[in-house]
Formats: structure tokens, sequence, C-alpha cells
């Protein structure tokens, strides 16, 4: 059975993105940070990440903003991520927000193209503490904002673990060696519980082979594979490759549906348009895929810095270990 979400039409890209692994030189002369035993929400108390289920410690957490355009792909680093969001911005594209617990770096210590910041980071990010922001710079406008927030800010002018890969043009060609700005992050919050749940799935669900979520100018379609047990990614229709990891693909998706509105802060585009804000404060439908099934659940994040809850059926909604993918699909 094939389930597809409604939308509008998505184009697919006039070509398949650059294929070269960018080139510079990651610094490993220390370890990226330090990892500590603490429970999660198993059952059994043993350590368990909150944000994936597996077994381990907390690590501190580094968030970066990763391109998504056709001319930044494939990406670097997309499948080492404990969690990955699929946020809307100017033009109905999309770009990715991907979590990062410090002992969960990819191994190459390379993650990119890095993209600017946006107004839906911050709300999105205060459920997990303070943690280290990777971006590559912002409007003018918005600086001033990010100052104030409750984040580390790491960009390019406050950081020095940024480099320019030589197979790309530029602006898709800026890169980031997560392990230096852990470095630089001592303080940066630990990864803690943000409202995820593992373990067997519920009863119910239909089968759910295909699935597709839809932005303006953007689609997501994610193909149940049990071979790997994963749900595989495919951006606009093409697979969705990264360069360190094969085909981008996790064990858990949530299409998030959320009420996609004109900026708060009044911020505009290149062409005078105010710049989408998807909130994640609040409650709403959600679909879960995971195991070959879907599970039509809702959503509830009561204030910003709470965790955001699934449920279904009125339980909640448990997700398999490992990845999580969160698209925030206009609703």
């Amino acid at each position: 059975m094939v389930l597809t979400l409604a939308g509008g039409p998505s184009p697919l890209p006039a070509g398949t993105g650059p294929p070269a692994v960018p080139t510079g030189p990651p610094d490993t002369s220390a370890p990226p940070g330090t990892s500590s035993a603490s429970p999660g929400p198993g059952a059994s108390g043993a350590a368990v990440s909150p944000l994936t289920g597996l077994p381990g410690g907390t690590g501190r957490i580094i968030a970066v903003k990763i391109d998504n355009i056709v001319n930044a792909r494939p990406q670097t680093g997309l499948n080492a991520a404990d969690v990955v969001y699929a946020i809307e911005v100017e033009g109905g594209i999309s770009r990715f927000l991907a979590v990062y617990d410090s002992g969960h770096l990819p191994p190459g210590d390379t993650v990119g193209p890095v993209r600017s910041a946006r107004e839906s980071d911050l709300e999105l990010l205060q459920q997990y503490g303070r943690a280290a922001f990777v971006y590559s710079g912002a409007q003018s406008r918005f600086l001033p904002v990010l100052d104030r927030a409750d984040v580390l800010n790491r960009s390019p002018q406050q950081n020095g673990s940024f480099f320019r890969g030589t197979s790309r043009p530029a602006p898709y060609n800026e890169y980031v060696v997560p392990s230096g700005i852990l470095r630089a992050s001592p303080d940066a919050a630990t990864a803690r519980d943000i409202g995820f749940r593992f373990g067997d799935p519920p009863a119910g669900g239909v089968p759910a082979d295909s699935f597709t979520a839809r932005m303006p100018a953007a689609s997501f379609t994610f193909s149940w594979s049990a071979a790997t047990g994963r749900y595989l990614v495919a951006l606009d229709g093409r697979p969705a490759r990264t360069t360190d990891g094969g085909q981008a693909g996790a064990p858990t998706v949530v299409v998030q549906r959320v009420d996609v509105r004109p900026s708060p802060l009044g911020l505009r585009d290149s062409a005078g348009r105010l710049v989408p804000f998807s909130p994640t404060v609040g409650s709403g439908e959600a679909v879960v895929l995971r195991d070959g099934r879907a599970y039509q659940s809702t959503w509830s994040r009561p204030g910003p810095d709470t965790g955001t809850t699934f449920s279904y059926a009125g339980q909640p909604m448990t997700f398999h270990p490992g990845q999580v993918w969160v698209v925030l699909e206009p609703g």
C-alpha cells in the first residue's frame, strides 16, 4: 500500500548534485567530547540515549544547519545525526537541522554544506537546552536575536572549525568539523529527554511501503526497506545520497504537521517577501512511520522549554530505536 500526503506538486531538480566528497583537513588531534552514562527512557534503567533509544551514554549537543537545495547534494554527515529535522525556508524549499550527540559524530568528522540560521531553528532547539548551534551566518536583523538566544552561537565569525571544499562553488561548499566546535563548547547542553519514547510498535497502524510529505517546492518520499530496517529517503523524487554514508534513511520518520506562518519578526527574503516560520510549540497531527507501517498520531509541546510528545490511540507513540527524521510539513 502506498500512502501519500496531500500537498502541492514538487518539482524534480534539473540535475543531480555534485558527487565529490568535500576536501579539507579535519582536526582530530583531540577527542570531540566526553560521554557520561545516564539512564534514558529504557525500562531497564540501563544507559540509553534519549534521542535514539540506543544503548550508550549521553554527550553534548551540537546542531548544524545543512543546505538541501539540489546544488548542495549530496550532503555529508547526515546519516550520523541522532535527529534530522526538515524545515521550510523561503521559496518553499527546505533545509535540514541535524542534531548530534558528541558521542555520535560522523566518522569523517565533517558535516555540511552548512547554511544560514533561521527563525524556526531557535524555537525548535529550546527543548534541547543550550546547544552548540552551527550555521554559516544570518540576516543582519536576525543576528541580535541569535545573540540573545539560549544557544552557543558557532558560525565562521565565532569559530575556526569551518573550511571550504574545492569541488563546489560557494555557498554550497562550506563545511564544519564538529569535534572542533565541541572543543570550543565545553558548556554545551548534554542530551536530555525531548519527549521521544522508544519501544515495540503499538498494535494498529496501516501498511506503508511508501509515504510522501510535501512543502511548497520540496518533497520527501520515504520507502520502506525491510532489508535495512529503515525508511530510505528520496528528495524531490531522487534518492537522497550522502558522500559518506550511502542513501539517507531512518528506522523512524515523523511527519509533524505545523501551522507555517509569516515570520513573527518580520524577516524578509531578498525579494522582499516575508520568510516562513514553522512553529513547534503547540499541538497538531502527525504521521509516524516505523517497521513498514504508518500510525496516525498527534503531537504536543506545551511550551518552548518542554519536549515534544507523540501519541497514538491515547497512548505514547513509541519509536523504533535509531535515528529519527522529523519533517515539519505545512498543515
